[in-house]
């Protein structure tokens, strides 16, 4: 019994280890999101979340590198401050976007900010960037970086009005709830159109529980209600949450789900060593691990649970200060 108790804890601090991991911080989470290729190439989960942090991140700073002694960057900047819209040719691509140039500009379109192909499934990066090369794109400067000889173009933010970025950023503050719509949907979180500013919700600020992906919780072209997170106008960055919107269930769950309370719950994954699942009243995620989980032995959890079935489960155990809970399916 204090073995399977000892396995059971270390399951429990695995998993959760491996959510804290790919929680990064927001501004990492910025970046990966602005970069990202949408690297649905890797094989594995861990690969999409590494791969544009070094490789698209490298591909973009070789191109911006060799344009850095040429590029005119009192243009380059004038064009941001003042939200402006340009045509530029594209001349090339890499595994992180479309490369551009024109008029004694260079710079660079991630995948994630181009219109026809936001929330596209099964792409097929030189398949659906080779159409580009010889076109005009219509782009807006979000991003400029002298010193790291950086110039990051948007096609989705040029569709608002020029001069529109700077009006929202004034009327815009930490704390402010705002409407917007989903405009793109990545491994690393979400993009939403506030009015002619995208904004990103985080992977680690849509949910107090456990997230997956983000396309669990919101769909492209949805409708979204969000927090203000952070601001930085010079950057164009917007941080944003939808879980700021809600309660912190774990402030007071010792009162709501203390050890020993039977709750409704939905299962989220399953696993070999046990099943998830969120507790549906609060959100929240737990572990019942397989020895909480009255089965015949030799039977394989999937054989009869599955994501989405529906089950009572008992708080076994109760870590609130790290987010922990511990259920069990054995009610009686």
């Amino acid at each position: 019994m204090q073995g399977a108790a000892i396995y059971k804890e270390n399951a429990m601090t695995d998993a959760k280890v491996k959510y804290e991991k790919a929680a990064s911080p927001i501004d990492e989470g910025w970046w990966e999101s602005v970069l990202a290729e949408e690297n649905r190439y890797s094989t594995t989960t861990t690969q999409r979340m590494a791969a544009p942090r070094t490789e698209v991140r490298q591909e973009a700073g070789k191109e911006s590198t060799t344009a850095q002694q040429t590029v005119n960057w009192g243009q380059i900047k004038e064009l941001y401050m003042n939200d402006r819209i340009i045509d530029l040719m594209v001349t090339g691509h890499n595994r992180g976007g479309l490369l551009v140039e024109g008029d004694g500009l260079f710079g660079f379109v991630p995948f994630s900010h181009l219109v026809e192909l936001a929330g596209k499934e099964n792409l097929d990066r030189n398949h659906d960037l080779e159409p580009y090369i010889g076109r005009s794109l219509r782009l807006k400067v979000i991003e400029c970086v002298p010193e790291d000889g950086r110039v990051v173009f948007s096609e989705r933010a040029a569709q608002s009005e020029p001069g529109k970025r700077a009006e929202l950023f004034h009327s815009l503050h930490a704390g402010q709830n705002v409407c917007g719509t989903v405009t793109n949907v990545t491994d690393f979180g979400v993009f939403v159109d506030l009015g002619g500013v995208e904004g990103l919700v985080h992977i680690s600020e849509l949910s107090w529980g456990r997230v997956t992906h983000p396309s669990q919780f919101v769909k492209l072209g949805g409708t979204i209600n969000v927090q203000v997170l952070d601001l930085a106008p010079e950057r164009c960055r917007v941080a944003l949450s939808m879980k700021r919107l809600m309660p912190n269930p774990w402030t007071n769950a010792a009162n709501e789900f203390p050890i020993g309370s039977v709750h409704a719950a939905t299962i989220t994954s399953v696993l070999s060593y046990g099943v998830f699942a969120r507790l549906d009243q609060f959100g929240v995620e737990g572990l019942v691990h397989a020895s909480e989980i009255p089965h015949e032995e030799g039977t394989l959890l999937k054989d009869f649970l599955s994501e989405g079935q529906s089950i009572q489960a008992r708080v076994l155990h109760l870590d609130p200060s790290h987010h922990r809970l511990g259920f069990s399916m054995r009610i009686g």
